[in-house]
């Protein structure tokens, strides 16, 4: 299982395609691993000619675990951001983008393609924002600015998030796992009970570590709004996310899109806070279509 040392932690990751293509490097969001990257949405970006990387994490998966480490309450860190304080974290957001950041240092690739899902979004804007220079292209998937005026997650989607499972028995996690899934998933496109099941078994069999989730949402409240950041950065953007998304709405999606300089929005109806299968062909399409426009204007640009 390759490794490698970043920003001063192991992370663990996984690449597929060519190496001699153009990087693409995956984020994935709050709590997950990276093989919440369906395998199928990865193997065909690789087939569009990108070498892909995807990549546990800090706090989750098999990259390194901060043990011990406490984060405050939810609670006390929502009361201290609503009176403009900043609450203490074990780490922020911008210290997992330079954990991508040090990823590409550690593989040698000097610019990639950052795509970025929900929290994995939120970091993704940190590395277009504070390292334009390693990004060819920047696409962001169901997240959002952090603008405490956007409408909120639906009740029943962040309870689901934020609830803990009874035990930690095999059988429970499993069955916590797909009503997560099914709560927050895509009304238009079930995932199969059958691959919805084997999927969660198996990530469950790869890593359980509760504790991680608690650090990574304690980095989520304690970054506030970004729209300002944002509004900064150059580096071409694509904006994707589902019109029926119940954990992160929309309208997040937009105000992304609003708030970078000529950024592409793209909607879809029905698509809520998953991957799914038959999505699969016009997210794959989209990502690369934006990434191979961007290379083609930086080309140009630079002739």
């Amino acid at each position: 299982m390759p490794k490698a040392m970043a920003n001063g932690i192991e992370l663990h990751y996984e690449e597929h395609g060519d190496r001699s293509d153009p990087a693409m490097l995956l984020i994935m969001g709050f709590g997950a691993q990276l093989t919440l990257w369906p395998d199928e949405l990865v193997e065909e970006l690789a087939g569009h000619g990108f070498r892909v990387i995807r990549y546990d994490n800090r706090d989750i998966g098999l990259s390194h675990k901060f043990d011990g480490v406490k984060a405050p309450g939810l609670i006390k860190m929502t009361l201290m951001s609503k009176v403009g304080l900043t609450p203490r974290v074990p780490y922020t957001l911008a210290d997992m983008a330079a954990d991508g950041v040090g990823l590409l240092d550690a593989l040698d690739i000097d610019k990639a393609h950052i795509v970025g899902a929900s929290m994995g979004g939120m970091i993704a804007q940190h590395v277009a924002a504070k390292y334009p220079e390693r990004c060819l292209s920047f696409t962001q998937i169901f997240s959002t600015t952090g603008n405490p005026k956007l409408p909120p997650a639906r009740k029943e989607a962040l309870k689901a998030l934020v609830t803990r499972p009874s035990s930690d028995e095999e059988e429970v996690l499993v069955e916590h796992g797909i009503m997560l899934a099914r709560t927050i998933g895509s009304p238009a496109y079930p995932s199969p009970e059958d691959r919805l099941r084997e999927r969660t078994r198996t990530s469950v069999r790869r890593s359980f570590y509760p504790q991680g989730p608690t650090r990574h949402l304690s980095a989520i409240v304690a970054d506030g709004d970004r729209s300002a950041m944002l509004r900064k950065i150059a580096v071409p953007t694509l904006v994707l996310h589902g019109e029926d998304d119940p954990l992160v709405p929309c309208e997040g999606g937009r105000d992304t899109a609003a708030c970078i300089p000529d950024a592409q929005l793209k909607t879809i109806p029905g698509w809520g806070h998953d991957l799914p299968l038959e999505l699969v062909g016009d997210i794959a399409g989209a990502i690369s279509g934006h990434a191979n426009v961007s290379t083609e204007r930086a080309t140009h640009a630079a002739e």
